[in-house]
Parts: structure tokens; sequence; C-alpha cells
């Protein structure tokens, strides 16, 4: 098969300088993790951080930075969607544990 220039120039800078900007994130956690804080700022931080890093891994490791946009968007509002999709299921979830409807 023959490579293309843009694979050609691909070296493994580009994927050091994604790790370890993923490993400062890391430590960013670890840091805010013995801040004295509120859990719920703790939280709001820490999900906020974890969210960055999920984005940099998926842009960087699966390879989404280089796709067209327009598949970009569609990626992005159907893993959204699927995420708010999967809140339905909680409030069946919390009717069960409360034993109503068909438990015995």
């Amino acid at each position: 098969m023959a490579m293309t220039a843009e694979q050609k120039h691909e070296g493994i800078g580009k994927y050091l300088v994604v790790y370890l900007c993923i490993l400062a994130l890391a430590g960013l956690q670890f840091a805010i993790a013995y801040q004295n804080i509120t859990a719920a700022q703790m939280f709001r931080r820490m999900l906020s951080v974890a969210l960055v890093e999920a984005g940099v891994a998926v842009m960087f490791f699966m390879h989404l930075w280089s796709e067209k946009r327009g598949f970009l968007l569609f990626v992005v509002f159907f893993t959204i969607f699927v995420l708010l999709a999967m809140q339905f299921g909680w409030t069946d979830s919390f009717r069960l544990t409360q034993c109503a409807g068909y438990c015995s």
C-alpha cells in the first residue's frame, strides 16, 4: 500500500505531547483530590478535568482531530444523545429499589 504524504510526516512527537498533557491533567486531578473543598466543588472540578482529558484522548488517539468537521459534529451529538437517552432508565431502577409495582 502506498502511504500518503500526511501519513509519512506523522511522528511520535505529537503523541508524546498529547500523552504528557493527559499525564499533567491526571496530576491536576491528584492535586484537586487533596484540596480542602466541599464535595460539590470537588465533583465539579474533577468532572471538568475528566471531560477535558477524555476529549483530548478521543480527539487524538481515536484520530477524530483529522476527520471532517461534519463527522466530528455527528459523533459529538450522537454521544450526547446516547448519554441523555440512558438517563431514562434511572427512573425505572429507582422504582424497582423501592419495590413498587411487581415486587412481592
